[in-house]
């Protein structure tokens, strides 16, 4: 994304008008739930623990392999974008993966003034390095907790799960998915993962806990979940609230002074100005 000085000002210029003119001129956001996302389905009462899903997206990220040993409960960093823990829960030992769970309308997204982090359409929530002007909105935004900044890289860049993103657009399943060796991931269409989700508590009440966490969380993510237990024992976060988190904000545009929403466009341009500047200059000095 480039943008010169004449068009840097052209956007504070349009935003104003904005802003000036009212909610009629300001768009909606066309809303994520009616569109047809993929997604994963996890079910933790398949789940042995054996970690290949950890294994194998380090592979095919190139990031470190996983510790063989492990003890304490554990998050995703940057340097792994998934991890499976081991929880104590009053059915016994319970396993549970954890990666990003990509919201329907994640609010990594709507906080990235750059749309280096955004939604596809096809459901994975991706970030785009030559986008991102390094303001770490989207890791104080989610409410999952998933982006991960890397501080001690000469070249930080945001690591996080992109649901294997390539491999989708190349017609080819989530890595973590398909070498799970005992079915406990499965990559679909999300209403059809929720039905089979469904399906899987009706025909097994005895089995399942009657919650498909992950349906309705957050306002629907891309990840769901179907466990044994109440997903609170498995460290899971049940107090979200169910609608998304940008929805939090749509009114905000029409509340709050013009300064506080032309800020951020103007750092843009700055970081922008500044960024083809840069540019220019390598571009001299090797020439």
């Amino acid at each position: 994304m480039s943008i010169n000085r004449r068009g840097f000002f052209s956007v504070l210029g349009v935003t104003g008008l904005t802003l000036a003119v009212g909610k009629k001129t300001v768009a909606s956001p066309k809303g994520k739930n009616d569109v047809e996302f993929f997604g994963v389905l996890y079910d933790s009462t398949r789940c042995v623990g054996c970690r290949t899903c950890e294994y194998e997206c380090a592979a095919a990220h190139g990031l470190p392999e996983p510790p063989s040993e492990i003890e304490a409960v554990r998050k995703t960093n940057e340097t792994c974008n998934t991890v499976v823990n081991t929880f104590q829960t009053t059915k016994g030992e319970v396993y549970i993966k954890r990666q990003c769970m990509h919201c329907n309308e994640p609010a990594c997204g709507a906080a990235c003034l750059t749309q280096a982090m955004r939604k596809n359409e096809t459901g994975p929530v991706t970030w785009d390095g030559d986008k991102c002007m390094g303001c770490r909105y989207c890791m104080v935004s989610c409410p999952f907790d998933s982006p991960k900044f890397e501080y001690f890289s000469a070249n930080p860049k945001i690591q996080k799960c992109d649901m294997c993103f390539d491999r989708q657009k190349a017609g080819e399943k989530p890595v973590c998915v398909t070498n799970c060796p005992n079915e406990a991931l499965m990559y679909g269409k999300r209403r059809d993962l929720i039905k089979e989700a469904r399906r899987r508590i009706y025909e097994n009440p005895e089995l399942y806990n009657d919650q498909v966490y992950g349906e309705h969380d957050a306002g629907g993510t891309g990840w769901l979940y179907v466990s044994s237990v109440p997903f609170e024992e498995l460290g899971m976060n049940t107090k979200l609230q169910q609608s998304s988190y940008p929805a939090l904000t749509k009114g905000f545009l029409y509340s709050v002074p013009s300064i506080f929403v032309l800020l951020p466009t103007l750092l843009l341009g700055i970081y922008q100005s500044t960024k083809n500047k840069q540019l220019n200059e390598e571009d001299h000095d090797e020439q």
